[in-house]
């Protein structure tokens, strides 16, 4: 049996994969599954299969880490995605845990990016070994070996080890699936990618003795309730095993395994025993967090916690009590909404949710506005109404100094726009750090508070026509760094609700840009515009021109309006002010403030 087990433990190989976004992950990921033989040709697949979720498709990110298996040569191998921004960094840090090794994906033209430095950075420091693969190498303007340098130097800056610097590399191009280790030598397939990680990655240690697996994610099922997924790091599993479930705190649960799975293909293979090594869903558990160990019934011995990324910023989540409010939601009331918070704590590491005075408001905690926009926009498409608040960044005491988050940001961004672009970050107090020249194009880093990125990348992309590649990772809390410069511009507020009239647009359209269109329902207190100048205007847009018998037929159409100013739930977030909310519905986002009534506004303001 022992001799079994020692050869199953060398048919396994556990590997992530890190990239940045759009550098054709998702894409390697599709072409290794058709050459495990799961699929004949990507006619079967139809579209990407990793990035399954609508939101991930749309954003080109990949949020939910997910796990699939290839055979290949007689080996499995066990594919583990990784998210790819740094925001959804409570479930980098334990997707990691799971593997063995890396694949580093990097594209031959943009080189490593800020993101993937990120997980990168956990990956080394966790003794992974990596593989690069550097895709796209069939663009024009390609630089693979100049790539390839900018990752060895990345790797030396992030104090890899020297074995980890003595990467295997792979060129390629997924998209025309093909891989080899030269990249002027075109092959016929992309098996020189999976030759690599069966080569170079080293697999899981037999360790025998008592079990031990760490709960690493979960997933839901309405017939089996919650399934734990991690994987085997010592001794072994069998079905209706006696096994005790050690928490966080140290608390002992004893509970049974019901059920076993491991991963295979897209899906899972019910097993009647795991070995060590492999990773591998327990149906049965109750009461199980993230993080907390499976081990041996009678000597429990639980695994080191995982260490999970504070919450930098944080909204405020409430009811929708617009006068709209229930006409497009399926689920609207606070205890909906409170349930929905609740199930995505559950899988969600990063996010803290905790309650207010107020039984219809929530203060939820997260990794920066991206993270909180996409559970927002989950919660949109899931038929959820909500309102959310202006996003805070979290601010520490330590001996007695205030500190707050500090970011590090890089834009990547043609020379012309470069120094309206430092002079954009410099106002927000950033502190540039790195200025390279990369072609035509200038990689600018700097050090910024948190603070300062909140509605930074919408003005910069129209500074720069959209030119400007933005990315952002967490460093460290820092002393705070002064107040800084917001948005100067006042809020154009309805007095009345109706509809929004061409007539009335146009006679105002003097003071400001619009964020409607005529014919849209509006109400008191929505927030319509950007004023040009500084304070909030009030104004009426919902009359109609009156009639007089001097009436000529025609001298209605001489309307011209500028098109309105479309947010996405992001831009929203990252630009209202703190006497401001964003309404949220399954089809319509609108700003509007906290209070609907001008009088209570006034009355406010001369408390403040």
């Amino acid at each position: 049996m022992h001799a079994n087990l020692i050869v199953y433990m060398q048919e396994i190989r556990n590997v992530a994969i890190i990239a940045h976004v759009d550098h054709g992950k998702t894409t390697l990921v599709d072409k290794m599954l058709m050459a495990g033989k799961l699929f004949k040709d990507h006619q079967d697949v139809g579209e990407l299969i990793m990035d399954s979720n609508d939101l991930e498709r749309e954003r080109g990110i990949t949020i939910l880490s997910k796990n699939v298996s290839v055979m290949w040569k007689g080996v499995k191998i066990n594919i583990i995605d990784t998210p790819g921004h740094s925001d959804f960094g409570g479930e980098v840090e334990r997707v990691l845990n799971m593997a063995d090794g890396v694949l580093l994906l990097v594209d031959a033209f943009e080189g490593p990016m800020p993101q993937t430095r990120f997980v990168l950075q956990k990956a080394i420091s966790l003794g992974l070994k990596p593989i690069v693969v550097i895709n796209k190498v069939d663009k024009p303007n390609c630089r693979p070996e100049e790539v390839h340098e900018s990752v060895f130097d990345l790797m030396f800056s992030l104090d890899a080890t020297e074995d980890q610097l003595d990467f295997p590399s792979v060129y390629g191009s997924a998209k025309e699936n093909w891989m080899s280790s030269d990249w002027k030598v075109k092959t016929d397939d992309i098996s020189a990618a999976l030759d690599a990680i069966i080569e170079h990655i080293p697999a899981p240690e037999l360790n025998k003795g008592t079990p031990q697996l760490q709960i690493t994610s979960l997933d839901h099922s309405k017939y089996l309730g919650r399934i734990a997924i991690g994987r085997l790091h010592r001794g072994e599993l069998k079905v209706n095993q006696d096994v005790s479930l050690v928490k966080r705190d140290g608390s002992i649960t004893r509970t049974r395994i019901k059920e076993l799975n491991v991963f295979d293909g897209l899906g899972r293979t019910k097993v009647e025993q795991v070995a060590c090594g492999e990773l591998c869903a327990l149906v049965g558990i109750d009461n199980f967090d993230i993080g907390d160990t499976i081990a041996d019934f009678e000597n429990p011995e639980a695994l080191e916690p995982i260490a999970i990324d504070e919450p930098t910023m944080s909204m405020l989540f409430t009811i929708n009590n617009s006068p709209f409010f229930g006409k497009d939601g399926k689920y609207v009331t606070s205890r909906h909404i409170k349930d929905r918070l609740d199930k995505e704590l559950e899988k969600n590491l990063a996010l803290k949710v905790e309650e207010t005075d107020s039984a219809d408001a929530w203060n939820v905690y997260g990794r920066g506005v991206l993270h909180l926009s996409v559970l927002i926009e989950t919660m949109r498409r899931e038929g959820y109404e909500l309102q959310v608040g202006q996003p805070r960044v979290i601010i520490k005491e330590v001996v007695g100094e205030k500190h707050e988050p500090i970011e590090e940001l890089s834009i990547d961004l043609p020379e012309e726009h470069s120094g309206r672009a430092i002079e954009m970050v410099t106002q927000r107090k950033g502190e540039l750090t790195t200025m390279e020249k990369k072609g035509e194009r200038v990689h600018l880093e700097f050090n910024i508070p948190s603070r300062g990125i909140i509605g930074l990348r919408s003005n910069m992309l129209t500074a720069t026509q959209g030119e400007a590649v933005i990315a952002h990772r967490f460093i460290e809390f820092q002393p705070w760094k002064g107040p800084i410069v917001k948005r100067i511009n006042g809020s154009m507020i309805v007095s009345e609700t109706g509809t929004a009239i061409a007539y009335s647009l146009d006679k105002l359209q003097d003071r400001g840009k619009f964020f409607v269109s005529p014919g849209d329902e509006i109400y008191m207190g929505q927030v319509v515009g950007e004023n040009n100048r500084e304070g909030d205007l009030t104004m009426n847009i919902t009359k109609t021109k009156k009639l007089s018998n001097m009436r000529t037929s025609g001298s209605d159409d001489k309307v011209r309006l500028a098109p309105p100013v479309i947010f996405s739930l992001e831009e929203a977030l990252e630009y209202i002010q703190g006497d401001e909310y964003v309404e949220v519905t399954p089809s319509s986002i609108r700003l509007r403030k906290i209070f609907l009534f001008e009088h209570e506004r006034k009355r406010l303001s001369k408390q403040g």
